[in-house]
């Protein structure tokens, strides 16, 4: 599968891009863990034009993540044309990588980015959706790719012409989250339309399949039953970054991993917590971890002492001194292999 001038070989993995979720930290994590291409967290075009801080800081990316995809979102053209600009250089303006590809976020879910247009909330609005796209397209030198979903509700779902249309104005790869946005995450993805625009004989740019694969044979199902060029993993990597490496196994051997146990969750909780003391110092990067590292651990009995200690400590060390606790205290229990969190 090729995006552009960038290879990823057969059957790739792809980290979703998630709110509060996908910075440097974890990023560098799940392409260590099998991930072939990761995204930032949503970058807001306003945000951009505004040169506030905040968003340009998350378009820096680091070259042991790459390549990695910045992804922007907005309702209005000429904003969104800017800040497309703006993550074309982001190796300028942010420090780092920059991006290998420029992402279109008309997929989040969330009220208050849909209830004004953008996400999930351009669905309504199919022709200024595809006017943005081909605004951007035409305003940048990297490969554009979207991430959308199969409509706004049951009744409207757009996705097969629509993704027709997408790829007429030059994106480059087409990602599709199997609900629509008034589903946000409840009940079950459906990628039987996923398929269908894979299938479509008009179609000739990769399509990204999104949502509810959280295991090998899940992966290898979407994959020989629908035909998708890559599938995108989003909530199931959260406190599971190692799934990429259980999926990739699973497809090149046949064969599932038996869960990781305990001591070994504690290494890589640790490797990410030193990560984002090394990317964020102290307190940002204890506070933002916070909300990981419970979760490397769900399931384990008699845990909440020992959560609330890891969630509310502020010493480094002291953080450090809980999860040796955790792989010693549990180190033969048996945890299940996959959790998916509502994130």
């Amino acid at each position: 599968m090729t995006i552009g001038d960038l290879s990823f070989g057969s059957k790739p993995l792809f980290l979703a891009p998630m709110e509060d979720v996908t910075d440097i930290s974890f990023r560098i994590l799940c392409k260590e863990q099998g991930a072939a291409m990761v995204y930032t967290e949503f970058v807001p075009s306003e945000g951009l034009i505004r040169d506030a801080d905040k968003a340009i800081a998350k378009m820096h990316t680091l070259p042991e993540e790459a390549p990695v995809g910045i992804q922007i979102y907005g309702h209005i053209l000429e904003n969104m044309v800017e800040a497309a600009r703006m993550a074309d250089h982001a190796a300028e303006l942010a420090g780092g990588h920059g991006a290998d590809i420029i992402d279109i976020n008309f997929g989040c879910p969330v009220s208050k980015i849909a209830a004004r247009g953008a996400g999930s909330g351009m669905m309504r609005e199919p022709d200024k959706m595809v006017a943005i796209t081909k605004a951007v397209v035409e305003a940048v030198h990297k490969p554009v790719t979207v991430k959308t979903r199969l409509g706004w509700d049951e009744d409207s779902k757009i996705i097969v012409e629509l993704a027709e249309r997408l790829q007429d104005v030059g994106i480059q790869a087409l990602t599709i989250h199997g609900r629509t946005r008034c589903q946000l995450y409840r009940g079950s993805a459906d990628w039987t339309l996923i398929g269908e625009v894979k299938n479509n004989p008009r179609m000739h740019i990769p399509i990204i399949g999104n949502g509810d694969i959280t295991n090998g044979p899940q992966a290898k199902e979407a994959f020989d039953r629908y035909g998708v060029d890559a599938i995108m993993i989003g909530r199931a990597s959260f406190g599971h970054p190692w799934v990429f490496n259980e999926i990739r196994h699973y497809l090149d051997t046949g064969e599932e991993l038996p869960p990781l146990a305990v001591p070994q969750r504690v290494a890589l909780a640790k490797r990410h917590f030193n990560l984002s003391l090394r990317y964020k110092g102290a307190p940002r990067g204890i506070y933002e971890m916070r909300r990981h590292l419970s979760c490397y651990f769900k399931g384990l009995p008699e845990f909440k002492p020992t959560r609330m200690k890891l969630v509310t400590s502020n010493d480094p060390q002291e953080i450090l001194d809980t999860l040796d606790f955790i792989a010693t205290k549990w180190a033969d229990v048996p945890l299940e292999s996959s959790n998916v969190y509502d994130i």
